[in-house]
């Protein structure tokens, strides 16, 4: 038997948190396995080292013969492998159309040209976007980004599929729609080998294999049969909580769905024709629900759907286009504070103070619904107790499991005894145990305290325990019953396969994959990618200029950023000083010391202060910023002068600023100078008396030479171009780099044949047309003067 993946003593840690410990795993070539576990066991990890997006820090790893632990042997396989991350769509680019992704990963893996055309167009046809061919990745819905990531994933024949939760957050029917795909391509490719991890234990019911991680260690491998006769379970979800360690189990408490709750006649919360438009787009479309008091209403639905949207409506956090939203009998207003308070909110992402403590937390919250101090203190303590928080009350909520942090946001939820809970998809990635105990608080809620609960979920398992629930698709609600009287009217046996009767009503329907004239011949083994190939690098760059043709904020950086930043440089850097605050101490009080002044303050660089009456005052002044330049004239200037005998000036430079000292000291020189050859000209005195005026304590320069009227021409443009034909396309490239990392799509860049070089090389292209002609150009010159 050969073997695709081979795992023994892997480990893996981020700082002091193990990811992996101790992995030992084969994967039979032609076979079929789910990693299943909650959000944080480690699945994601062991994926990213199967496909060398990670480097292996402990034991060892082969991959179809491989071993991964060699950069060389690494970028060999990659070739034959293909990843599609976690995430709706992560590793697709949103600016570029279906079609345009996948010829997009069909040039990185070299794909031939012909090939390309009849792989694509049986791919779009087998997953049903082919009337989507030139829509763009961003406005497709959850499902369709799905099943788009695996058509760039297929299509160039690989060997391993490596699948990270494909289906989490897509509807029933799209997740049906997905596994078949993938099963008709198993039938159509017997050697091709699938691992996919998943947190849904019903879906992974349908795996051939399943390894069971917890805490980053594997607890148990075999067919779904096999583990639930080891256990002796009658379901996953029980087999998962039996294997766990015996402190994990004993904490376990299944739930029992309560009774059915008594007719309630009074609504609480009340949706009538409830719309939504975003630029044109709706969101949300006439939406109507009605739920009573201490109800547990389900909202079920792909991401994308509209559920998120509708729960801010009904909370007040967004404004409706159209319709009406009525929370407690009350139209839903923002400025409504008074009802506001008689809700609970909890959002998907928990919205928790990361640099707060556990308690500060509660306490923050109770504060902010003016929860008095007393009463505040005992309902948090309350709450820590009710939750079991007392261990993590001082701790980080970044710090915390997955499991606590969603305690915490419940009984943050709760600190001001709501009457109406409203969840957003409140146990998305948590284990068996944490969710049992989460619904088991929510019954409690319910039935006991007869608080209204409207949570959105898309995991059918939650679904079928609420009293009520609703479909929506689309933006529109389908359907709205009790879990079971919906099983009924389908006439099916269970929740899932009656959601999907109604989705199969409303949306479109793919080509059945045994239907599709499918992907042809298996493609030969492919060589180990060269080094540099001018097809991934023309990819990188063409892909990059239609990001800027279709996102105006980055064209608009790229084209008209280096005008504005040659103007702002060429204009904006100047050694020259202009207005400078300066006062004289005028000790000689004469005519011609006053038309000296006059002469400095005509001057555009100096503007005359009121005049100093003492030393004291000058140091004064100066100390406090308020003057630049202080000049004393002595008494006696003007006898003196005219005489010929010898006379000295006196300035003090503020030199806080050295530079600007020098060109002021440099600039008054000038204006010295210059006032001294004017008085020549005007033949007041001789001019062998003037000629015996020393320069004495103001040196003159000769800058005024070079530059009679004293002011520099800006002169930075010409030298300033060249810099910015570099930085520019670096900042550009930068900024995309950082966007790509943020999408989660630079995951392409470890797991394709695409190298460092092309993909660095390829982003700065778009950006070098001017540096075809790095002359100064006339919208560069005019701005500054130079001619």
């Amino acid at each position: 038997m050969s073997l695709a993946l081979q795992a023994t003593g892997l480990r893996l840690r981020y700082g002091t948190v193990t990811a992996l410990a101790a992995i030992d795993l084969q994967v039979p070539t032609g076979s079929f396995l789910g990693l299943i576990g909650p959000d944080g066991v480690g699945k994601s990890s062991l994926l990213a080292l199967i496909a060398g997006s990670r480097r292996l820090q402990g034991g060892q790893l082969q991959v179809l013969g491989a071993d991964m632990a060699d950069p060389a042997a690494r970028r060999r396989v990659s070739p034959r492998l293909a990843y599609l991350p976690q995430g709706l769509g992560r590793n697709l680019y949103p600016s570029l159309t279906v079609r345009e992704s996948i010829d997009g990963f069909a040039g990185l893996f070299g794909v031939a040209p012909h090939d390309l055309r009849r792989r694509r167009a049986a791919l779009l046809d087998a997953v049903g976007l082919a009337p989507f061919a030139q829509r763009l990745a961003g406005q497709l819905s959850g499902g369709m980004k799905q099943k788009l990531g695996l058509c760039c994933a297929l299509i160039h024949d690989p060997d391993l599929l490596l699948l990270d939760e494909p289906t989490s957050g897509v509807d029933p029917l799209s997740r049906r729609q997905f596994w078949q795909l993938i099963g008709a391509i198993r039938r159509e490719r017997p050697q091709l080998t699938v691992l996919a991890a998943s947190a849904d234990l019903q879906e992974a019911a349908g795996f051939e294999r399943l390894a069971v991680l917890d805490a980053g260690r594997l607890l148990a491998a075999g067919s779904p049969e096999e583990l639930l006769q080891q256990t002796g379970t009658t379901s996953l979800e029980q087999a998962f909580v039996a294997l766990l360690p015996a402190e994990q189990r004993a904490r376990h408490q299944p739930v029992t769905l309560p009774e059915p709750l008594a007719q309630a006649t009074e609504v609480v919360i009340e949706a009538r024709g409830l719309t939504r438009r975003f630029d044109g787009f709706t969101a949300v479309d006439g939406v109507d629900l009605a739920i009573r008091r201490g109800e547990i209403f389900g909202f079920l639905g792909s991401n994308g759907c509209g559920k998120t949207t509708t729960m801010k409506m009904l909370t007040g956090l967004l404004p409706p286009t159209a319709g009406a939203a009525l929370l407690l009998s009350r139209p839903v207003q923002p400025q409504d504070l008074s009802t506001r308070r008689r809700v609970g909110y909890m959002a998907q992402s928990f919205s928790l103070y990361q640099e707060l403590t556990v308690r500060q937390n509660l306490r923050l919250h109770g504060q902010l619904f003016g929860v008095p101090g007393v009463e505040l203190q005992r309902r948090t303590d309350a709450l820590i107790r009710r939750f079991g928080l007392e261990a993590v009350a001082e701790r980080l909520p970044d710090a915390l499991p997955l499991g606590l942090r969603q305690r915490l946001s419940l009984a943050v939820a709760l600190i001001h005894r709501p009457e109406v809970l409203i969840l957003d998809e409140p146990t998305a990635g948590v284990d068996p145990i944490a969710r049992d105990a989460f619904w088991n608080e929510l019954i409690r809620l319910s039935r006991q305290e007869r608080v209204t609960i409207f949570l959105s979920t898309h995991t059918i398992a939650e679904a079928a325990r609420c009293d009520h629930v609703a479909l929506m698709h689309a933006g529109r609600v389908l359907t709205t019953a009790p879990p079971q009287e919906l099983i009924a009217q389908r006439g099916c046996r269970t929740l899932e396969q009656a959601f999907i009767a109604i989705l199969d009503e409303v949306a479109p329907q793919p080509i059945p994959p045994e239907a599709v004239d499918w992907l042809g011949p298996p493609a030969a083994t492919q060589p180990a990618p060269a080094p540099f190939r001018v097809r991934r690098l023309g990819w990188t760059a063409r892909r990059e200029v239609l990001e800027l043709r279709r996102d105006p904020l980055r064209a608009v950086l790229a084209l008209v950023g280096s005008v504005v930043l040659m103007v702002v440089m060429g204009t904006g850097i100047s050694f020259d000083v202009e207005h400078l605050p300066f006062a004289v101490l005028d000790r000689d009080q004469s005519s011609l010391s006053r038309d000296y002044i006059s002469g400095i303050a005509a001057s555009r660089y100096f503007r005359l202060q009121a005049p100093i009456t003492s030393p004291a005052e000058l140091d004064r002044r100066l100390a406090s910023g308020r003057l630049s330049l202080a000049l004393e004239i002595p008494p006696h200037f003007a006898r003196s002068v005219k005489r010929g005998d010898p006379v000295s000036l006196g300035i003090w430079l503020d030199g806080a600023m050295p530079q600007r000292a020098e060109t002021a000291r440099s600039s008054f020189e000038g204006l010295h100078s210059q006032w001294l050859k004017e008085q020549r000209s005007l033949g007041l005195f001789p001019r062998e008396s003037l000629s015996a005026v020393p320069a004495g304590a103001i040196p003159v320069e000769t800058r005024f030479l070079y530059n009679p009227d004293l002011r520099s021409i800006t002169a930075m443009v010409p030298s300033v171009i060249p810099l910015l034909l570099m930085l520019i396309p670096a900042m550009l490239t930068s900024l995309s780099v950082v966007r790509e990392k943020e999408l989660g799509s630079q995951v392409n860049l470890t797991v394709t044949p695409l190298t460092r070089l092309e993909y660095l090389l390829g982003k700065q292209l778009p950006y070098l047309g001017p540096a075809e002609n790095p002359r100064p150009t006339a919208p560069q010159l005019i701005p500054t003067g130079i001619s």
